[in-house]
């Protein structure tokens, strides 16, 4: 790695640990620093060129007088020293031979654009040259009106513009200075007060991670992007709040339901063990009796068992491939499974093909369930309608049907109403119906039917007829 590479790569990393309202600081500063120096060097080199046009200018309007020149030609003609001429100027005459004659300062040497213009090939020049001690001097040398080949130079040393741009530097250096240190504190002042809410946010967070406790809000202050987080985090607490509630909930509900069975099944196998410990056997009647609810209970204990797996999969994992299946052929199925748990019942069918897509065994159990609702509420000797007509399923029973105060509830895990909590069941079974139906992008519904019992509602969305097998 070369040197400009390795020295960079610390910087950056310490760049990156530093706080954001830092950071912010930090660039606030360089970004007013570059536009600073950047506005500074324009108007330093603006000035200077302005200067120097005035300073052109000024030698191009200086026209000496024709007296003046004969004077002062006179006077090196004659070995005197010429008079000095008023004024900030240097005057010198130029022969052609390069011979020149100066006035007041040190000589300035003549050049081959003086020499031409002496010699009448250029009416003028102008350009700068260091005179015998050293000073720049801004040179104008113009042809003079005589009919010698002489000309006149007017110069001006440049150390007049140097002490002003010398001025004005200092001046940008401390104006530059105080600006960046200015917009370094000003945004270091808008970073903290602009961060604020966010750090209130990681307060929050950080409160949320040590203590668990999703009670935790941030007040939401106008419509930015600062509060447009606080309403995604508080919605997103309540969410999970909501979340642990139910977990809870089901859990809770679950060891009730489960303590049921269990409690049952515990008195049973004691009562076994019991009688095998004493010697003294059950009469065979009572024995039977007694494996029977065994084994009705280990029955229903499964059943609950598989029914909390279920539901306790996430809403975003859907159980098994989709793909189109025939939703009459399904409901068949599952009518003869219903039809071996009621055999005194009579069931009226009619159904029309319909395909939809979904995961097959998770709809058959979907289907079962609701058979299984109007089976158990169903009087003895009764009839249930199953009717399939252009993706609507509904099922009739003829039972007592549900108290309009009751219907809100139906679908909530482990939710019973007072007339079933006599009969077998977990509460589950409505509940996965719903999921399962929603999964596949349908909606189901229970409501009374007219003259008594209770009708389910499946509406599920169509897919296309898988081609006829040949």
């Amino acid at each position: 790695m070369t040197g400009p590479l390795r020295t960079a790569v610390p910087l950056r990393n310490w760049f990156r640990s530093r706080p954001l309202r830092s950071r912010l600081a930090l660039l606030t500063a360089l970004a007013v620093a570059v536009a600073v120096a950047a506005v500074s060097l324009a108007c330093w080199f603006v000035t200077r060129a302005q200067l120097e046009a005035e300073l052109d200018s000024s030698l191009r309007s200086t026209r000496l007088q024709p007296a003046l020149v004969q004077d002062l030609l006179g006077s090196c003609q004659r070995g005197e020293t010429p008079r000095p001429v008023a004024g900030p100027y240097t005057v010198q005459v130029i022969l052609s031979n390069g011979a020149v004659c100066t006035s007041g300062q040190a000589p300035i040497p003549a050049g081959q654009g003086d020499l031409a213009v002496a010699r009448k090939q250029l009416l003028y020049t102008l350009h700068t040259v260091k005179d015998d001690d050293g000073r720049e001097m801004r040179v104008y040398t113009y042809q003079h009106d005589t009919p010698l080949e002489i000309a006149v130079s007017v110069a001006r040393p440049l150390s007049e513009i140097d002490n002003s741009m010398s001025t004005l530097r200092w001046v940008l250096l401390l104006v530059s200075g105080i600006g960046v240190v200015g917009a370094g504190a000003a945004g270091l002042w808008v970073a903290r007060t602009g961060l604020e809410p966010v750090n209130r946010l990681a307060e929050a967070v950080e409160h949320v991670a040590a203590t668990e406790d999703l009670t935790v809000r941030i007040p939401v202050e106008g419509e930015d992007e600062i509060a447009r987080l606080s309403r995604s985090f508080n919605a997103m607490t309540a969410a999970l709040a909501s979340s642990r509630d139910r977990q809870a909930q089901l859990i809770a509900d679950a060891g009730h339901e489960l303590r049921t069975p269990l409690t049952s099944l515990r008195t049973n196998v004691e009562l076994l063990a019991r009688s095998e410990e004493t010697g003294r056997a059950l009469p065979p009647d009572d024995r039977r009796a007694l494996m029977a609810s065994v084994k009705a209970q280990m029955t229903e204990l499964a059943a609950l068992i598989g029914d909390l797996q279920e539901l306790a999969r996430p809403d975003a994992v859907q159980p098994g491939p989709l793909e189109v299946v025939p939703l009459h052929t399904i409901l068949r199925n599952a009518l003869d499974r219903a039809r071996l748990r009621g055999p005194e019942l009579t069931f009226v069918t009619d159904l029309a093909p319909w395909y939809v897509r979904a995961e097959t065994a998770a709809l058959e159990r979907a289907l079962v369930n609701v058979l299984d609702n109007a089976v158990k509420f169903s009087p003895r000797r009764g009839t249930v309608e199953v009717t399939l007509m252009r993706g609507e399923l509904t099922v009739r029973d003829q039972g007592p049907g549900i108290a309009p105060e009751e219907l809100p509830h139906v679908f909530d895990r482990f939710w019973r109403s007072p007339s079933a909590r006599s009969l077998p069941g977990s509460g589950l079974g409505l509940s996965i119906v719903a999921r399962t139906v929603q999964q596949a992008g349908g909606t189901v519904s229970l409501a009374p039917a007219e003259g008594g019992g209770t009708v389910a509602t499946l509406r599920l969305p169509g897919a296309p007829t898988p081609p006829p097998e040949l």
